[in-house]
C-alpha cells in the first residue's frame, strides 16, 4: 500500500540524487540504480532528484524522463520518500510537469522558482501557487537567493504556509538561521528543511528546522549527526558536525565545485562508475584529490 505523506513527515536527512555520466556523457544507468539502492541502505528519510547537485539544466528532456520512471520505480520499496524537482520557468509547463510527477507515484515535489530574466515578484508568486494548487502531495518550496538572485521576505513565505499546508520550505539563503527564525515567527506551523551543504545543520534544527538536504556522496555522515541531535546527544552531533565543517565551507564556494568534489566521492566509494560531469564543470586539483582522501579514511 503506497503511503501519503504530509509536510510534517518531509523531515530528517534528504540528499540530492547526484547524477552518474559514462566516461563520453552520456546517462549511466547502472550507476544510477546502485546510487539509488546506496541511499535506500544509507539511513536517510528521504531523497530528491533534479536538485541543483543532479546537473538538472544539463540534462534532456526525453533523459529526464526516463530518469524520473526509473527513480519511482527503483525505490518503490523503500522506506525512503521520494520526490523530484520541478524547475521549469514557464508557470504552465511547470504545473504540467508537477502533476506528472504526481501521477509517476512520487511522494513529494521540490519547487525551483523562476528566476530566468527576473519575473517581477508577483509572477513569482503565482508561479509558486500554481504548482501547489495544482498538486495534492508537499511540495518544497526552494528559496536559494544565492543560485537564482531572488530574494524573498520572510513575510512572503509566510504567506505561502498560511495559505497552503501541504508546502514545505526549503530554506538556503547564506546565512539561513535568523531568516528561518523569523519565518518560523511568523509561521510557527510550516516545515523548514535547509540544503547549503549541511553547512548550518545544527543551528537549523535548533531554530526548529526539521532536517537537511545535502548531497548524497557522503549521506551517511549527514545521518550519524541527525541521529545524535535526536537522541539528545548534543556535544557528538556538534563533534562530528565540527569534522566535517572544513571540507563543506571550502566545497561549497562554487556550486560545481561541490557538484565534481561529490561524485568524485561516490567513484571512489565504488558506488558509481566515473566521476564526469558534463560541461561546464570544474576541474579538481591535485590538492583537492589528496583532500578527498583524507575525507574519506576520517569521516567514511
Amino acid at each position: 500500500m503506497t503511503k501519503h505523506y504530509t509536510a510534517q513527515q518531509i523531515v530528517g536527512v534528504n540528499p540530492i540524487t547526484a547524477m552518474p555520466f559514462t566516461a563520453g556523457g552520456e546517462i549511466d544507468e547502472v550507476s544510477f540504480v546502485r546510487l539509488l539502492e546506496h541511499l535506500s541502505a544509507s539511513g536517510a528519510q528521504g531523497t530528491t532528484l533534479f536538485g541543483i547537485a543532479s546537473e538538472f539544466p544539463k540534462l534532456h528532456d526525453q533523459e529526464r524522463d526516463r530518469l524520473a520512471q526509473m527513480f519511482v520505480s527503483t525505490l518503490a520499496g523503500s522506506t525512503l520518500y521520494r520526490a523530484m524537482s520541478v524547475t521549469d520557468h514557464s508557470t504552465e509547463l511547470a504545473v504540467k510537469r508537477a502533476r506528472y510527477y504526481e501521477r509517476l507515484g512520487v511522494d513529494a515535489l521540490m519547487l525551483l522558482p523562476p528566476f530566468f530574466l527576473s519575473p517581477n515578484p508577483q509572477a513569482i508568486q503565482e508561479h509558486i501557487f500554481a504548482v501547489l494548487e495544482a498538486v495534492d502531495i508537499p511540495v518544497m518550496v526552494q528559496y536559494a537567493p544565492g543560485e537564482t538572485g531572488l530574494a524573498i521576505t520572510p513575510e512572503q513565505l509566510a504567506a505561502v504556509a498560511a495559505r497552503y499546508p501541504h508546502a514545505v520550505f526549503k530554506i538556503e539563503c547564506n546565512p539561513p538561521v535568523d531568516y528561518t527564525r523569523d519565518f518560523l515567527r511568523l509561521a510557527p506551523q510550516a516545515s523548514v528543511l535547509n540544503g547549503y551543504a549541511g553547512l548550518y545543520m545544527l543551528q537549523m534544527l535548533a531554530a526548529g528546522g526539521k532536517g537537511v538536504m545535502p548531497g548524497c556522496s557522503f549521506a551517511e555522515v549527514y545521518v550519524r549527526i541527525y541521529q545524535h541531535w535526536q537522541r539528545g546527544e548534543t556535544a557528538q552531533a556538534e563533534a562530528l558536525h565540527q569534522a566535517l565543517l572544513p571540507y563543506i565551507q571550502r566545497w561549497m564556494t562554487h556550486c560545481e565545485y561541490i557538484i565534481q568534489v561529490e561524485k568524485t566521492i561516490l567513484k571512489r566509494r565504488g558506488i558509481i562508475a566515473t566521476d564526469y560531469c558534463r560541461k561546464p564543470g570544474w576541474p579538481l586539483s591535485s590538492d583537492d584529490s589528496q583532500l578527498i582522501d583524507h575525507f574519506i579514511r576520517d569521516l567514511l
